[in-house]
């Protein structure tokens, strides 16, 4: 690919620079003061929801890598808040794009896009986490509707959340993969209780869910009835995405760089300190493969073809070295770096203690380290799979 700006591409690069410029009112330290009105500016002048048709509610360009590119970079450069992200729009959105129907597409796309809609992802059960395929959860037919029985776990946001994307076996004598199907619901239907997890970071982030006859319309169902491990897989595949999101991790290591430029010790700043230097260093190394990764997955999604290795390795690469870039901010800060909650020596609110905890679980959420080293090995690298416990 020829990265050289044309001069159509540095007037546009000039446009985005102004736009920033002009709007840099908006956000500090990096985060919009209203989210919700800055992802409609930024879905009207296209560096949101940018290819999404705006029948759809998005802004409807044509894709084109270097336009998007020129765009993160910008961004980062200026320490700008991209757009909102997050199990609706990163992950339900592109999958009703890929398998919804019409109805779906024109319900629930440009609510959830303009920020309106949260949506939380009833994936995980107790005795269904690495083998999903073995949920329990169920439905029961009832004329028109089904009535959803069963609980999921791990379920972040639950509490917050509008609606629900929901794997649900709805038949019964199909095999296990076979018979599930994915259920789109509101969080305030009769006989559903959230009840919150407390984790690491301190905070309660995940919940458990329960289904006690939770009445569902079956025209709710994406994809099909039996459809939902396809479905889900299609989910899935845009959640690595979102957590390996090259872009999100360039723009999380400028703030480390910064971090360290100001922070000192005995007068001398971090940077300047050759251990730290060397660490920073290693991970601009990293960062910069999985920026470059990223643009290989892009070129793969315009030119229709399967991005292979390159797309297996993203969450596995962006959790652990979104985790590595928040150790080395922590291990910078010295004994400010075990401060939690609140204080006057407090840095960025604490949030690199946050990261720290949370993109630790992030390792183990969305699918293991572990589960992702052998889809690597097995879909990529074509080593022998492991035997399989699923009936035929």
């Amino acid at each position: 690919m020829d990265l050289t700006l044309t001069p159509e591409m540095a007037a546009f690069r000039d446009e985005v620079r102004a736009f920033l410029a002009a709007h840099a009112d908006d956000y500090v330290a990096g985060a919009p003061k209203d989210p919700r009105a800055w992802q409609r500016l930024l879905i009207e002048h296209g560096y949101a929801a940018r290819t999404i048709p705006r029948a759809y509610g998005g802004y409807g360009a044509e894709p084109d890598i270097l336009k998007g590119r020129i765009i993160a970079e910008a961004f980062i450069a200026a320490g700008a808040p991209r757009g909102m992200a997050g199990q609706g729009i990163s992950m339900l959105v592109p999958t009703l794009l890929e398998v919804g129907s019409e109805e779906q597409k024109t319900r629930w796309i440009a609510p959830t896009l303009r920020g309106e809609i949260l949506w939380c992802q009833g994936y995980s059960e107790p005795d269904a986490g690495s083998d999903l395929a073995s949920l329990k959860t169920h439905a029961v037919e009832d004329g028109d509707d089904f009535l959803i029985r069963g609980s999921k776990v791990w379920t972040s946001t639950a509490h917050l959340a509008q609606m629900m994307f929901c794997l649900v076996r709805t038949e019964p004598d199909a095999p296990k993969h076979e018979g599930i199907s994915y259920i789109l619901f509101p969080m305030d239907t009769p006989g559903i209780e959230v009840r919150p997890l407390k984790t690491m970071t301190g905070q309660a982030e995940f919940n458990e869910v329960f289904f006690t006859d939770v009445r569902v319309p079956k025209a709710n169902v994406v994809g099909g009835r039996g459809r939902g491990w396809f479905v889900a897989n299609t989910t899935l595949k845009h959640e690595r995405g979102m957590l390996g999101d090259p872009n999100a991790t360039e723009a999380r290591f400028e703030t480390l760089v910064q971090l360290m430029k100001t922070e000192t010790v005995d007068g001398q700043k971090i940077v300047d300190n050759p251990v730290f230097r060397d660490r920073l260093m290693q991970l601009q190394a990293r960062v910069l493969a999985m920026k470059f990764n990223g643009l290989r997955l892009l070129t793969s999604a315009q030119t229709g073809e399967p991005a292979g290795l390159a797309g297996l390795v993203v969450k596995l690469q962006g959790c652990e070295l979104n985790h590595q870039i928040a150790a080395l901010a922590i291990d910078a800060l010295g004994e400010l770096g075990i401060l939690y909650h609140d204080g006057p020596h407090l840095r960025a609110k604490g949030s690199w203690q946050r990261n720290y905890m949370f993109d630790l679980g992030l390792i183990i959420g969305g699918g293991t380290a572990q589960i992702q080293k052998n889809i690597i090995s097995e879909r990529g690298l074509g080593m022998p799979r492991e035997p399989s416990s699923a009936k035929a």
